[in-house]
């Protein structure tokens, strides 16, 4: 409601604007059936608009002469559509006399917060959609995320929230009272935050609600929205953000969080989509180990030539393959001692400088190669002076221009695989995911839905705890009349009985309304006669004003 001013027109813009308490709503709407003053409705008015924040979102407009004696016109989108309509409000006349009309008005307002429930949006940028330099400037690191999502719960129309960022996303999930607020909340907390224009970051976003925003975030831990299909460090990032949920947070979002880390998990299980080299590094590394004898692996002596981007890679691929020793050659050591910083203890890197090569190649197993050479460095007449080994010598080439020339191929004591060799294996390792991504989406549709009837049994419980105080208050004040009249003659232990027996006859009475809304297994009712159920206690006891006035009672503790 606007500012009460002189004039007849108010409007409430949208559907989910704001929220009023009951006190509040009833002391501003029903002016026509009250003794008060219009200076005292505008006093209260103002008050109320102070409080809630309605200042900048709410308004006013002339119908006619302020001073003209003609009908109150209040606009709301909230009531039923009739013919009456102006600027996309929905208009309703009424008289100063019409409490009924007023009545409806109020009613309304209280619907609007009551029977829809509140949406779940995702608001992010990511590899996909935005350049490396806008996701620093957003990126929130892993140690603020708890500060970050107070600051996200604090914002008005904002229930719960959760910031998942990484190297490649930054994808903001909220728990929203209107998706419309919301979302600008959002966006203005992240412009904020980040010092990026508003218009700048629309540019490059995507925003989902409810089940699109669930089955995406279930596509993210899965690893089918990474730019390698079914990569396994997007699931263990998705844990981190469960793990800074588990304070206090909130349930829908964080109970959305379990559900996706489960869905990542059966994804990878029952596809195997993180199977298979889809990369160069990886591809030499994994090619390399099927083609030594069984059982060899780990006492192979293996020797990387080159500490670079590729080498490093090699290296790291290595040591997640169960390898615990290598030989590292390079023109400096200043990278080979950064990589062994990286690696975990236990794993020995030995260096040796570019000069000893060729003594180093001649006693290992396994050669990889990746350097920027522009000459091969392992010719012919190297190779064959190497001393014989007991299964051929294997050189994999990862460097273009190739280091390992192809005339070492001819000689029965070396094998050579290049980059081409290597290209083949990534390129049917990623067909073989893709294929297997289709398979993972019957997954994440089955558990999307699971967690959407688990989102839809949550709507019962603060129908059950406001039914169980409100019934326990109105216990309490009649046995509290009772014993001012009666009870003076009471000792304690009659007294006692009262409560006791007042108690049994709540819980009795209580006890059918509660079985038709319990949502677990010992009911098998349907979910939506569930609904149904407490949609109707819902009317039947007024619930709804008291459902509103926690959701009011929440975001004012938060502020």
């Amino acid at each position: 409601v606007s500012h009460f001013t002189a004039r007849p027109m108010y409007s409430i813009r949208n559907r989910h604007e704001r929220f009023l308490s009951k006190s509040s709503l009833a002391d501003i709407c029903s002016f026509p059936s009250s003794n008060r003053t219009l200076s005292e409705i505008k006093i209260k008015a103002m008050v109320v608009s102070s409080a809630f924040g309605f200042n900048q979102m709410l308004s006013s407009k002339h119908h006619n002469n302020p001073s003209s004696s003609s009908p109150m016109v209040l606009g709301t989108r909230a009531f039923p559509t009739n013919n009456k309509t102006t600027g996309g409000l929905i208009r309703c006349e009424l008289s100063l006399s019409s409490v009924s009309a007023l009545q409806q008005l109020k009613k309304s307002a209280i619907d609007r917060y009551t029977k829809e429930r509140s949406s779940i949006v995702v608001i992010g940028l990511s590899i996909h959609t935005a350049s490396l330099e806008m996701r620093e400037k957003l990126a929130i690191p892993v140690a603020e995320w708890p500060q970050a999502i107070s600051e996200l719960c604090a914002l008005n129309h904002i229930e719960e929230a959760a910031v998942l960022s990484t190297c490649n996303r930054m994808e903001i999930y909220v728990l929203a009272l209107s998706h419309h607020r919301g979302v600008r909340e959002v966006t203005l907390w992240m412009s904020k935050r980040s010092g990026i224009p508003v218009s700048d970051i629309c540019k490059h976003w995507f925003m989902l609600y409810n089940k699109d925003a669930t089955q995406h975030l279930f596509e993210v831990s899965a690893g089918l929205d990474s730019l390698v299909l079914g990569e396994g460090q997007i699931l263990s990032q998705v844990k981190q953000v469960r793990e800074k949920l588990r304070n206090g947070f909130g349930m829908v979002i964080p109970g959305l969080f379990e559900k996706a880390i489960t869905a990542g998990k059966r994804a990878r299980a029952e596809t195997g989509i993180a199977s298979g080299a889809v990369s160069v590094s990886s591809a030499a590394v994994e090619l390399a180990l099927t083609k030594l004898p069984p059982g060899s692996a780990s006492s192979a002596t293996m020797l990387v030539v080159g500490a670079g981007k590729m080498g490093k890679l090699v290296i790291k691929h290595l040591v997640a393959k169960g390898c615990t020793r290598m030989v590292v050659v390079n023109r400096s050591q200043e990278r080979v001692a950064a990589i062994q910083e990286e690696i975990p203890s236990g794993v020995e890197i030995i260096y040796k400088p570019l000069d000893e090569m060729l003594a180093c190649a001649g006693e290992a197993n396994v050669i990889f190669t990746s350097t920027a050479s522009e000459t091969p460095l392992f010719l012919k007449e190297h190779v064959e002076s190497f001393p014989l080994p007991a299964d051929a010598r294997l050189f994999v080439d990862i460097s273009v221009p190739r280091n390992v020339g192809s005339c070492v191929a001819e000689l029965d004591s070396a094998r050579v695989c290049n980059v081409d060799d290597l290209k083949e294996v990534v390129a049917a390792n990623k067909e073989d995911r893709a294929r297997k991504a289709m398979e993972a989406q019957d997954i994440i549709i089955e558990e999307s839905k699971k967690f959407e009837a688990w989102r839809d049994s949550l709507q019962t419980v603060p129908t059950i705890k406001k039914l169980r105080r409100k019934t326990d208050r109105i216990r309490a004040d009649s046995v509290v009349k009772f014993m001012s009249k009666y009870g003076k003659d009471m000792d304690k232990k009659t007294k006692e009985a009262v409560e006791d027996l007042t108690r049994a006859m709540v819980n009795k009475i209580l006890h059918g309304p509660m079985k038709h809304l319990r949502c677990d297994d010992t009911e098998n009712r349907p979910l939506p006669e569930t609904l149904e159920n407490m949609e109707a206690l819902n009317r039947m006891f007024e619930l709804e004003l008291e459902l509103l006035e926690e959701k009011i009672r929440a975001k004012m503790d938060q502020k």
